[in-house]
């Protein structure tokens, strides 16, 4: 299974939450779709380097709408339009810090969803954090969402539960039972993905949730996310869960 098929993003809204390689996953999707549109609810890094520009607007679906109709461009090798997509569409940049963008309330990312064409949405932060629980204002995603994708590295199994690796650790602590600085185990990693005040926090009714389970790049931590994997499988009806490195070249390690 190919990364974008194993997300179902080859169409609608795909929203990633977590941490542990929300900008990989999206930058990776972007680069396998024809014509990506990527955008944020929440502050997003800058992302320039990765689409193929970026519009500064309160319209993005106006922006959208004119980049579909415009004149067509050369087509890269792999038959992208290089010249136009990704197309990254954001509200403003942070005034008081110039390495991030602004995102949009979610009522504005759904006016891109009749344009028919893949959206890709950070749609909380972690403040690079590996591992993470949503706070009570988080996730903000849009009405429109059809896929969540919780993600989590895999490094945090074996390491203290600590702000080092994890964003509110007190919320964490809260859905695991573990006490801060007691070991992250893998059943605690997919108790957090498989809750509703976890990874499934606010997923719109009908929306699908694909959970990630990040930086598995070597034998020992796939192996301990196929232990993630079943668990989180044995709480929840999720219909795969994706093992991948997404920093490299063929992110797919195995889909469970």
């Amino acid at each position: 299974m190919n990364l974008v098929d194993a997300f179902d993003a080859g169409s609608g809204t795909t929203c990633v939450v977590g941490a542990g390689g929300k900008k990989t996953t999206m930058a990776a999707l972007a680069a396998r779709l024809e014509r990506a549109v990527v955008t944020a609810t929440v502050r997003i890094p800058i992302f320039d380097e990765w689409v193929a520009r970026v519009e500064v607007t309160e319209e993005p679906a106006a922006i959208v709408e004119s980049a579909l109709t415009e004149p067509a461009q050369p087509a890269a090798s792999d038959g992208n339009d290089s010249a136009r997509w990704p197309l990254g569409v954001v509200p403003a940049r942070e005034e008081k810090r110039d390495d991030r963008y602004l995102g949009y309330d979610p009522t504005v990312v759904d006016r891109l969803a009749p344009l028919d064409l893949p959206v890709l949405v950070k749609a909380d932060g972690a403040r690079m954090r590996r591992f993470k629980a949503p706070s009570e204002k988080e996730p903000q995603l849009p009405s429109t969402a059809d896929t969540v994708i919780p993600i989590a590295s895999v490094h945090v199994v074996g390491e203290p539960l600590s702000e080092e690796l994890v964003h509110r650790v007190d919320h964490v602590a809260d859905l695991t039972g573990l006490n801060p600085g007691e070991e992250i185990r893998p059943a605690d990693v997919a108790a957090v993905l498989a809750s509703e005040s976890g990874g499934r926090k606010g997923v719109p009714a009908g929306a699908q949730t694909i959970p990630l389970l990040n930086m598995v790049d070597n034998a020992e931590l796939e192996a301990t996310a196929r232990e993630i994997a079943v668990e989180i499988h044995e709480r929840v009806d999720v219909p795969r869960v994706v093992l991948a490195e997404m920093r490299a070249d063929d992110p797919i390690v195995d889909v469970v």
